[in-house]
């Protein structure tokens, strides 16, 4: 069984990249499993002790689409206990005021509910000047900036793996 689950809703197909590429560097399937939140339910969420949340913010700091539909699920997921991080991916050039605030709304909606919130990440680096997806100096999760960082993509998946295969307590494979 997967120990990690991967709960991701993705549009132009960005995100299902960025997913893909963080399952294979924790280990491939038998350790992480991908399930797209445009059918996934509270309940998938059970079978997991360990939960990575990501999406990207659309529009002025809206939720993608499919998460939009989601949301409310985790009025439902049982998240005691579970240790939770995000992946989020957005535009920090064009939209600087609301760089990656999805992962600050869906934080929002679960931050009461008992899990523990691993895998903070530094903002430096990034160029933006506000995100609800910031927590006390740090990004809730990985941030990624595909439309004006893309070269760094791959560098920042392989140390945010190393960093949360250790708070997943898991060995990771390399990127």
């Amino acid at each position: 069984m997967a120990q990690v689950g991967i709960f991701y809703g993705s549009t132009e197909g960005n995100t299902e990249r960025i997913v893909t590429k963080i399952q294979e560097a924790l280990g491939g399937e038998s350790v992480a499993k991908l399930l797209n939140v445009d059918s996934a339910t509270a309940d998938d969420m059970e079978e997991f002790d360990n939960l990575i949340l990501a999406c990207p913010t659309w529009e002025i700091g809206e939720l993608q689409e499919d998460w939009d539909n989601f949301i409310d699920e985790l009025d439902d997921a049982e998240l005691d206990g579970k240790k939770v991080t995000f992946v989020g991916l957005g535009d920090a050039d064009g939209y600087p005021d609301t760089f990656l605030d999805a992962l600050g709304l869906i934080y929002e909606r679960i931050q009461d509910s008992g899990c523990t919130f691993v895998g903070a990440w530094p903002t430096d680096g990034y160029d933006f000047e506000e995100s609800k997806g910031v927590i006390d100096g740090k990004f809730l999760g990985l941030a990624i900036d595909e439309d004006n960082q893309a070269n760094l993509t791959d560098e920042r998946v392989g140390k945010w793996v190393g960093l949360i295969s250790k708070e997943f307590d898991l060995e990771a494979a390399s990127v």
